[in-house]
């Protein structure tokens, strides 16, 4: 998007782009007010899922996978995911990203390999995303983040209002393995259910089952946004100082 310059960090949008997805609409505007209104100047490029392996994910300052599943490469999602988590490559993984972002870790890291996405594989004998109770299509709640965290850091509050578009989430069968791993949990919703992840001792790690790029009217970004392009950013010049 624009003339890109070596100054300017390089930003990946992961994610099968499709009018009918109002995450993807969204992007466009909020990546505009982040330069007009921030000063953080990305030059994004869109890669889809069938070809993100291919696509050298380790040369962008930063990954956002981003909403839209069933993705048209499952592979695709978690080879985004696992560029950004063994090079240290800010991510942000929103609605299913967040999904895949646990699959993925589930897999490489607690070696959890028979584990499935109910919506890629439904007849799989362990999900370790399965759909939710209540799906949250359309829906708006409150999260609860852990002091501290880069999710409580991101956003400057304890708790926020948050929309969600999605009908799948975390088998909690598994969540005890995942933390044992390394994995954090660091946004639950008023029930103690999941709603964000994060990976400490990574650079910016963040992954969310609400949808931060649908906050308000679009025109000014979520402060999850904000924090992930200043990590962004701070990738390519050092002189930028992340959340």
């Amino acid at each position: 998007m624009g003339g890109m310059t070596a100054a300017v960090a390089r930003l990946a949008l992961v994610g099968d782009r499709s009018p009918a997805v109002r995450s993807h609409v969204r992007v466009p505007a909020l990546l505009t007010a982040l330069r007009d209104r921030h000063g953080i100047d990305l030059e994004a490029y869109w890669v889809p899922t069938e070809e993100a392996a291919a696509s050298r994910l380790a040369d962008f300052d930063g990954i956002w996978l981003l909403p839209g599943s069933p993705y048209r490469s499952e592979a695709g999602a978690l080879h985004a995911v696992r560029r950004a988590r063994i090079g240290g490559i800010p991510l942000l993984a929103t609605c299913g990203g967040f999904q895949h972002t646990l699959l993925e870790y589930a897999r490489a890291v607690c070696g959890l390999t028979d584990v499935a996405h109910g919506e890629n594989a439904p007849d799989a004998g362990e999900l370790l995303i399965e759909p939710l109770a209540c799906a949250l299509h359309g829906h708006e709640g409150p999260v609860v983040f852990t002091a501290g965290s880069l999710a409580q850091r991101s956003t400057g509050v304890d708790r926020s209002t948050e929309r969600y578009q999605c009908g799948y989430g975390l088998n909690p069968r598994y969540l005890a393995t995942l933390v044992e791993h390394g994995i954090r949990f660091t946004g639950h919703d008023p029930q103690g259910q999941v709603r964000v992840a994060e990976l400490p001792g990574h650079p910016f790690f963040l992954a969310t089952l609400f949808q931060p790029e649908l906050a308000g009217d679009g025109d000014e970004p979520h402060p999850m946004v904000r924090a992930f392009a200043t990590a962004v950013a701070a990738r390519r010049s050092p002189t930028v100082t992340p959340a």
